[in-house]
């Protein structure tokens, strides 16, 4: 497996638009030619728009864009945005009437950080998309990843600021990258040491509590956790699936999230894999698989080290440096 940029995957555009202040943001994945899709989820949520499309058996694929999107289930109002802008440019399923983009979107819960009643709209989600053109995404404080935070188990006051993250790798010809923006409950740990690198801080804001152990030690109990939580991700390749495929390839990148995220998959997470194939090249679904779950630890890995201490909340940086 060798790092690539992600930009090195074609026929794929990513962009990203955020309101610093208000805290939120939205990030895009266009695919103007269309691209067979899927979608994979666990946990206990459910924002998302578009899903029904996702399935197997439906009729209304290729798809050509995929929104990622701050403000709760307000930010998928956004996805009118990306669906403008592909109409102006003639992009979209033909009726016969009219041609129809389409759009799957999903959203975090970031109304706990900034200003809540700012919400991602059309308009930036237009704006991510002409950033989109130039395919230069950046990461961490960008994009939907402006309002992410992790480590929610005790509450707000022990979060810290996470991000969005991005990461390619190709085996041989067959390339994938993954597009994340982590807001889960739990901790996230490092792919390749398996320290825990952002999470629950303890009360001196200086060490990390453990969620796992917290929650363990609360097991005679039952937590009013804090809900709305959850990793959303999009996973672009070249190879040709089928969506059938891509929803088997979708599941098992789910286990490079639980190899970071811990716990992963709670009935207060949503942890959404979107999948979409952009490419001709013929590959395995299992090889094709075990690569996207590698890339998207990596990917979950960056959103909260490239992220920025922001609206008094501590960052993986902030940490690092403490240390030294």
């Amino acid at each position: 497996m060798r790092e690539i940029p992600i930009s090195a995957i074609e026929n794929i555009k990513i962009g990203n638009a955020e309101d610093a202040a208000g805290g939120t943001g939205c990030t895009v994945i266009l695919c103007e030619s269309g691209a067979m899709a899927a979608v994979d989820r666990r946990g206990g949520g459910a924002t998302a728009r578009e899903t029904a499309i996702l399935n197997p058996l439906a009729v209304a694929q290729p798809v050509h864009g995929v929104l990622l999107s701050g403000g709760s289930s307000f930010g998928l109002d956004a996805a009118g945005g990306v669906m403008q802008y592909l109409e102006e440019k003639d992009i979209g399923l033909d009726t016969g009437f009219a041609k129809v983009p389409l759009v799957c979107a999903a959203g975090i819960f970031d109304l706990v950080v900034g200003m809540p009643s700012t919400r991602p709209g059309r308009k930036l989600a237009y704006k991510a998309c002409v950033n989109a053109e130039k395919n230069e995404p950046t990461e961490g404080n960008s994009g939907a990843g402006m309002g992410a935070t992790v480590g929610k188990y005790h509450g707000i006051y022990s979060m810290m600021k996470s991000g969005l993250g991005i990461y390619a790798a190709a085996v041989g010809d067959l390339q994938i990258g993954a597009v994340t923006v982590v807001n889960c409950l739990g901790d996230v740990y490092d792919a390749e040491y398996g320290h825990i690198i952002a999470g629950m801080l303890n009360e001196d804001s200086c060490s990390f509590a453990n969620t796992e152990k917290s929650m363990f030690k609360d097991h005679h109990k039952k937590e009013n956790l804090l809900g709305a939580n959850g990793t959303l991700a999009a996973l672009v390749t070249n190879g040709k699936f089928t969506s059938a495929e891509l929803s088997q390839i979708a599941a098992m990148a789910q286990t490079g999230l639980a190899r970071v995220i811990r716990p992963a998959h709670t009935l207060v997470d949503d942890d959404s894999i979107y999948a979409l194939s952009a490419g001709g090249l013929e590959a395995d679904v299992n090889i094709a698989g075990t690569l996207a779950a590698s890339v998207l630890a990596r990917a979950i890995n960056r959103a909260v080290l490239q992220a920025e201490p922001v609206f008094g909340l501590t960052a993986a940086k902030t940490m690092k440096k403490r240390e030294l």
